[in-house]
């Protein structure tokens, strides 16, 4: 009996070894410090959509594991939950895995949301499954935690698994919002099912409510007509201003409103919108501050061309609203690298550019273009500067990481007529205030080039076949100054 009861007890052991799906994530040798750009260290490892949120002075940024690229349990994700953690987002402490892989039919623990109510943390998210068909769906989940640290998976397990209308294959990224009255919302991202009067824009957020988190209700949807399925919702109430978040693609859009459910205004510009900048989800933090977490993919074969893969680096970004409730990005003061003593620049200055002091040059190119350059700049390096149009041009900016003649360099360009700025094969657009002084603020660390521009527009991209050491300034067909150039070497954080 006692032999019996071992055999028992090991096929058991097996059994529940065969469900778990591990990653060699360990959260011991990961950096403690600035977790901008970060990477975790580990075999074929990388960041997916990051979930923030903020309690009691500290900022908990739940990402995805990813491993291989989505490639895991066969190419279904494999995702799973871990945290960091932070109160000056300075110094970060990371945890094992916050929600994981158990149970044989989870493919991939998806994206959600993190919520505190009572005396717990709730933590509201899709698993991806096979059905007894084969077929793909995704159904929600939620987990219970003390400390937002550890967490229990609820049962029943899932605990909703589609809503009538939806579609089941997509249905994903709850967001929940608990009520003063106690009732759990969520905004499930899907497609509708029902008749449109166009097909093409069925993408919805399908919103669902509860008391007792057992019971649901199905409720009018908060967003519908999108082209693709609006992903991983973010929703948040700040200064009079209701904003609804969430990507398509991974491009990330926001609407606003007065009132909780809509109706929703587009804004004049989509600030969170940067092509390299994945799945932006946003959490308060001190003072009134507000800070977005997304991820800056991984390009397939590190080719500066190449399409995106899925998983990469964490990116952050403080948002700011204006008056009129639009938001703006800006770097986080406490993310910026550590640098060394600002370099000893002497330009090469061409015809059309004059000095008129120590790191102020004027270009005078109507009709023309003008340009200098400063070389043995490092890989590495933090560049600041004012450019001053003085009237109208076509474009003016820089060549970074460049060589000769500007060759075999990234532009980075400035056109205050098409409102739009370029950094290598990227740009955003709508950028307001390029016809005045502006500031540029650029990161270039290993393969991120990360720009801030003003303090209310961001661009990022991942760049690594160029590593020239010369950087031009340019200005074509008008009259610039360029004021303030500083540039310094980035240090080993």
């Amino acid at each position: 009996m006692k032999h019996l009861l071992s055999v028992l007890l090991l096929v058991l052991c097996m059994a529940n070894a065969s469900a778990q799906f591990n990653v060699n994530y360990d959260p011991e040798i990961q950096p403690k410090e600035n977790i901008q750009y970060f990477t975790p260290k580990g075999k074929n490892l990388f960041v997916g959509d990051c979930i923030p949120f903020f309690y009691d002075g500290t900022y908990y940024l739940y990402w995805l594991v990813d491993m291989g690229h989505h490639s895991s349990l066969n190419g279904l994700g494999g995702h799973q939950w871990t945290v960091s953690t932070s109160k000056d987002l300075k110094h970060w402490m990371h945890y094992p895995i916050a929600i994981g892989i158990d149970e044989e039919w989870e493919k991939s623990i998806c994206t959600g949301s993190v919520e505190h109510f009572g005396d717990k943390f709730y933590a509201f998210y899709a698993t991806r499954l096979k059905d007894s068909l084969g077929n793909v769906n995704e159904q929600l989940s939620y987990a219970t935690s003390p400390d937002a640290i550890h967490f229990n998976k609820q049962k029943p397990n899932p605990f909703y698994t589609s809503a009538p209308g939806y579609n089941k294959r997509d249905f994903r990224d709850p967001k929940v919002i608990i009520d003063k009255s106690g009732v759990f919302h969520l905004f499930v991202s899907s497609s509708s099912e029902l008749n449109s009067s166009i097909d093409e824009n069925r993408g919805c957020l399908v919103h669902i409510s509860s008391t007792d988190l057992k019971t649901w209700k199905v409720n009018e949807s908060i967003l519908t007509g999108q082209r693709n399925v609006p992903e991983c919702p973010d929703y948040f109430y700040w200064n009079k201003w209701y904003y609804l978040v969430y990507s398509q693609n991974g491009n990330t859009s926001y609407v606003m409103s007065r009132n909780p459910y809509g109706p929703w205004q587009q804004p004049k510009f989509q600030a969170l919108d940067e092509d390299w900048s994945n799945v932006v989800k946003t959490a308060e933090f001190t003072n009134g501050r507000r800070i977005a977490a997304s991820w800056i993919p991984s390009k397939r074969d590190n080719k500066d061309d190449a399409g995106e893969m899925f998983g990469g680096c964490i990116l952050l970004r403080e948002v700011v609203q204006l008056k009129d409730g639009t938001l703006i990005t800006k770097f986080p003061e406490e993310t910026v690298s550590v640098i060394g003593p600002e370099l000893n620049l002497n330009p090469i200055l061409d015809s059309k550019v004059t000095k008129t002091g120590v790191g102020n040059y004027s270009i005078d190119a109507q009709g023309a273009i003008g340009s200098f350059h400063a070389d043995k700049i490092p890989m590495n390096s933090r560049i600041t500067l004012e450019i001053n149009p003085l009237g109208n041009n076509d474009e003016v900016g820089l060549f970074i990481r460049s060589g000769k003649n500007a060759s075999e360099g990234y532009k980075v360009s400035f056109s205050a007529s098409k409102q739009t700025v370029w950094l290598g094969n990227t740009k955003i657009e709508s950028v307001t205030g390029l016809d005045k002084p502006f500031t540029v603020d650029i990161i270039m660390k290993d393969d991120i080039i990360d720009i801030c521009i003003n303090n209310q527009r961001c661009i990022v991209n991942r760049l690594s076949e160029r590593k020239g050491e010369t950087v031009w300034f340019f200005a074509k067909q008008g009259k610039v100054a360029f004021k303030n150039i500083k540039i310094y070497p980035i240090l080993n954080e």
